[in-house]
């Protein structure tokens, strides 16, 4: 008896060890289907990349991540971003902007507007080597806006009053419990302002336009693709297949493989998306539209 142990000892070991984990094999398991490759071409490396920015811009971090791996990755030859976007918060278009800007330094960079590439977005492309619009995407939209809503009547018939303590003339700046006064539309007026400028700066510097007629190609102003090429807000009109030939001849790739977005990074960018719109919802901030 001891002997037919000792011979089927390792069998029951490892039946023991299957039993004693299996719940961490079988989410080993699944990870290994959700990333493994599913061809050989798989395992060819890319030498064209295409990252996707859709919806309200509000957190970047994936994006610009994605940018300043693919600028630094030597076997990737151009970088395609793939645009449709209404715009969103500043600083994250900015995040945007100057990531493509440090990836062009290394190698060619085309935005492909697929449906709007408008205010923040649009800033978000500008210093792109090339900017290729579908005849049917809506460009534009160079300004900037800041609300809020006057919530004193509600509060009053609901039998609510609001109270704080604050240093500093300015600090309830923007408040909803009552009207905006005059100094305070004054002060929101001078950011506005501020950051208009700098959009609009930026803007001409990289596309190379005249600033003093921004009237023209900005001041909210919103274009068909055809329109948006007669001011100079982009370079070429055509649909997804023009944009990476583009990419493909600035980067000198006769045979071009792409980059393939895997379901679970696509699972997980949905999810950090829409949490970005329901805090945005509940907590507004200074935007571009």
């Amino acid at each position: 008896m001891q002997f037919i142990k000792k011979i089927f000892s390792p069998i029951l070991v490892t039946m023991k060890f299957i039993q004693e984990h299996f719940k961490a094999m079988l989410f080993l398991l699944i990870l290994f289907l959700i990333f493994a490759p599913q061809s050989k071409e798989d395992l060819k490396p890319h030498n064209l990349e295409q990252i996707n920015l859709a919806g309200p811009i509000m957190e970047v971090s994936e994006v610009v991540n994605q940018i300043n791996e693919a600028a630094s990755n030597k076997f990737v030859k151009g970088i395609l971003l793939n645009i449709d976007s209404p715009g969103g918060a500043v600083a994250p278009s900015i995040e945007v902007a100057y990531a493509i800007k440090r990836a062009k330094e290394k190698k060619p960079v085309v935005v492909y507007a697929s449906g709007t590439l408008a205010s923040g977005s649009y800033y978000a492309s500008i210093w792109a080597n090339e900017i290729v619009a579908n005849p049917g995407s809506m460009i534009g939209s160079i300004g900037v806006i800041m609300q809020g809503a006057d919530i004193s009547e509600l509060m009053s018939k609901i039998g609510v009053k609001s109270q704080s303590i604050q240093a500093g003339k300015y600090k309830k700046v923007g408040a909803p419990d009552r009207k905006w006064s005059d100094f305070e539309v004054e002060e929101l007026n001078k950011v506005i302002q501020g950051t208009y400028d700098l959009f609009t700066t930026d803007v001409a510097d990289a596309r190379g336009l005249d600033i003093k007629k921004r009237d023209t190609f900005a001041n909210a102003h919103i274009f068909t693709a055809k329109q948006a090429k007669e001011v100079g807000l982009i370079d070429t009109i055509g649909v997804e297949y023009d944009a990476k030939n583009k990419l493909a001849k600035l980067s000198a790739v006769d045979e071009q493989v792409w980059n393939k977005e895997d379901r679970f990074e696509k699972l997980m960018k949905k999810f950090s998306a829409q949490t970005a719109v329901t805090l945005h919802t509940y907590f507004p901030t200074l935007v571009m539209k």
